[in-house]
């Protein structure tokens, strides 16, 4: 039998209507044939049929060489999620994936090869949001997918890799807002490596939720800063310098004006402490 070498972690709650999209892209995933490969379906607090779906896809899983656990947990929230599809993982490498996400062919060949090799590493993939229907959350989505954190960098929203060494780091997910920001932060700059391969990670629709989104990212920032000072300077490049924003702005004058309307939103008021869908 062959030996498990990378565990997708997908945590799902409520997700209906996308874990199969999810995770339909991850069985046509070609040209990681010699690796075993498991994904395992952390169903937290669902009352809906997303464990029931997920399992659906075991024979396509399975003719494609991966095995698919699904796990359910009455208990909602996602950092409980993490631990429990860390704790019944096998692979020494880990991709965690949100349920909403729907990786790009030849993502996981990608990021085995990015994460093989010694030394702790990260790795990432190019963020691609699909056109939302709201045309305020289009125009914010366009500016936001400039920005060098977006259009440059490794964010790790929705998706996120480690090897062994990486995942050493720290031992279970703390109970933080930001679960993919404390990851990537445990990472300096030159530890991360994004493969240019495209994932669909989908944004707010509407102008209320894009702030009540954001003003819960922002809180996630901020409460990282405040309980992992150590990690701070691993930060470096987050935010765009003030030129950099107004070249941005002067070429997209509407995504610029969503964008600033929401984080000025977002300071306006103060943070909610209850966890929001990204959608």
């Amino acid at each position: 039998m062959t030996q498990t070498r990378l565990s997708v972690i997908l945590p799902a709650h409520q997700e209906q209507d996308h874990i199969l999209c999810c995770l339909r892209a991850l069985a046509r995933q070609t040209g990681a044939e010699a690796w075993g490969k498991e994904v395992i379906v952390v169903a937290n607090g669902c009352t809906d049929a997303t464990a029931d779906r997920a399992r659906s896809e075991g024979p396509a899983f399975a003719a494609a060489g991966w095995t698919l656990t699904v796990i359910e947990t009455a208990e909602g929230g996602k950092i409980g999620a993490l631990n429990l599809g860390d704790e019944a993982a096998r692979g020494d490498l880990r991709l965690y994936l949100d349920a909403d996400v729907v990786v790009g062919e030849g993502m996981i060949a990608a990021l085995i090869a990015a994460l093989d090799g010694p030394g702790a590493r990260y790795a990432g993939a190019r963020l691609v949001v699909p056109r939302p229907v709201s045309p305020v959350s289009a125009a914010y989505a366009r500016f936001w997918q400039r920005l060098p954190f977006v259009a440059e960098g490794v964010t790790g929203a929705g998706l996120f890799a480690v090897n062994a060494e990486g995942r050493a780091r720290w031992g279970r997910f703390p109970q933080v807002i930001s679960d993919d920001g404390f990851a990537r932060l445990n990472f300096a700059p030159s530890e991360r490596q994004r493969v240019e391969v495209p994932y669909h990670w989908p944004i707010s629709e509407g102008l209320a939720t894009l702030i009540r989104v954001r003003r819960r990212q922002d809180a996630g920032t901020a409460e990282l800063a405040r309980l992992y000072p150590d990690l701070a300077g691993h930060a470096s490049g987050d935010r765009p310098s003030g030129r950099r924003a107004l070249h941005l702005g002067l070429a997209d004058p509407a995504g610029f004006a969503a964008y600033a309307v929401v984080s000025l939103a977002v300071r306006l008021r103060r943070p909610s402490h209850h966890w929001e869908r990204a959608r």
